[in-house]
């Protein structure tokens, strides 16, 4: 898929080079260079994370280098045969925001989310994040809901 000067395209197999500048992109997104770029997972972990059908990387790229990036999960539902898709991370680099990177992901990612047999595509954000706001509230229904870590420890 095309959006002005972007491809955006599903990461797979051989795509470790995107996928660090995808961590990048986040971790400059979020302002979180501790869980993205401090500790990077090896070439290994990311080939497995590659090949996981459940897994959906989705990179907006200029002329080879990520500007944005969304990250998804397929949910399989038990209630009923289908799927729900979880929009994990979404970031667009500052100079490329507000040109239609992150709608481009998101229209990118319906097909992907109809083949995998899913009904919603599903993301959470921060009550104080008004663009995230803006931008999933032109895209969808809003819900508020709260949300909880647990430890595993």
């Amino acid at each position: 898929m095309t959006l002005q000067d972007y491809t955006i395209r599903r990461l797979g197999p051989g795509d470790v080079d995107p996928f660090r500048q995808m961590l990048t992109c986040f971790a400059i997104g979020f302002e979180d260079e501790a869980n993205y770029v401090t500790n990077p997972p090896s070439d290994a972990y990311i080939a497995d994370r590659l090949a996981d059908g459940g897994f959906i990387p989705l990179v907006a790229e200029e002329r080879g280098e990520v500007i944005g990036a969304l990250c998804a999960y397929v949910m399989q539902k038990f209630e009923q045969e289908r799927a729900e898709i979880y929009v994990y991370d979404l970031a667009v680099l500052p100079d490329h925001q507000r040109k239609g990177v992150a709608t481009g992901l998101f229209t990118a990612l319906k097909p992907i989310s109809r083949e995998a047999g899913a009904w919603v595509i599903y993301v959470q954000t921060d009550h104080d994040s008004e663009p995230a706001i803006a931008l999933y509230t032109g895209l969808g229904t809003r819900e508020d809901v709260l949300h909880f870590d647990i430890p595993v420890e």
